[in-house]
């Protein structure tokens, strides 16, 4: 590679190569350049002949190069989209999956149809993270009062500027699952969570770039996957209202031991499992109390 002005095209091919090379995502130089040009994607795609300023590309060749030793690109860049709006990511908090906009999406459509327009309705995230689930549920459903949860204190820090930045008034929470809710005698109509849902042993064939950048608290949940879950289905009962929405994001194959876990904790629930848009059980859902 030499230092000579390349233009974007050029730095583009570079960079795919490279990666491609490292065995790494050859699309995400494409992202990297991107950003740190400061464009919209129809404005980029039109500078493709353009030359790439110095500076900006010194920047793109240490992110490439971050990228190839494993270090995920919404981690170099701060920003991971969801539902249409950028939210803030660092290493204390879990990269928002396209999957979880499926979560979002089939709990907004479950409580219209649910609640109708019954007002003061509460809703509890608990494991915020960044505070995608959150922030989107008020924004796209502002007559909700939304509560997020987290244990950790920096997690808790980034999904309040999250909320902050785009506007959505949430309450944040610091704590370990649903006890301060019990210990605070609180109820909700709504409870989600995107737990950790990873077996332990799957550390061992999963890819370094998510195994050593995003944090294990957020990942693994003991031998099965399952631990969050049992605590939650314990925990429930003493939080949600007579008449209440419950959402789990699950682990590809996890649905049917999560749905028997809330049909337990809530005889005579409706408890359904709902497919993602690749066909993997990924959302539990129960209707407790219609």
């Amino acid at each position: 590679m030499s230092n000579q002005a390349m233009k974007v095209y050029e730095a583009l091919q570079w960079a795919s190569s490279f990666l491609k090379e490292k065995n790494r995502d050859d699309n995400a130089g494409e992202i990297l350049l991107q950003h740190y040009m400061g464009m919209d994607r129809a404005k980029f795609l039109a500078s493709l002949r353009e030359e790439v300023e110095a500076r900006v590309f010194e920047d793109f060749k240490k992110a490439v190069l971050l990228h190839s030793e494993g270090k995920p690109v919404q981690y170099i860049i701060g920003i991971e989209s969801f539902y249409g709006r950028d939210f803030k990511v660092n290493e204390d908090v879990l990269i928002p999956r396209p999957e979880t906009e499926e979560l979002v999406y089939h709990t907004l459509k479950r409580v219209g149809k649910l609640f109708g327009k019954k007002e003061g309705l509460k809703l509890a995230d608990i494991g915020t993270g960044s505070g995608a689930i959150a922030v989107t549920l008020k924004l796209e459903n502002p007559d909700l009062a939304v509560t997020a949860t987290d244990i950790y204190g920096p997690t808790l820090l980034l999904a309040e500027e999250n909320a902050r930045h785009l506007g959505a008034d949430v309450r944040f929470v610091q704590g370990d699952l649903l006890k301060p809710f019990i210990d605070g005698g609180e109820r909700f109509d709504i409870v989600l969570s995107n737990p950790p849902y990873i077996p332990d042993g799957d550390i061992e064939w999963m890819s370094e770039v998510v195994t050593e950048h995003e944090p294990h608290r957020a990942l693994f949940a003991g031998i099965d996957g399952l631990n969050i879950y049992k605590r939650l289905a314990e925990e429930l009962p003493f939080v949600v209202r007579e008449e209440a929405l419950i959402g789990f994001e699950v682990g590809a194959g996890q649905s049917e031991a999560v749905a028997s876990l809330l049909s337990r904790a809530f005889p005579g629930a409706k408890v359904e499992t709902v497919y993602d848009i690749n066909g993997k059980d990924r959302m539990v859902f129960a209707e407790v109390g219609f």
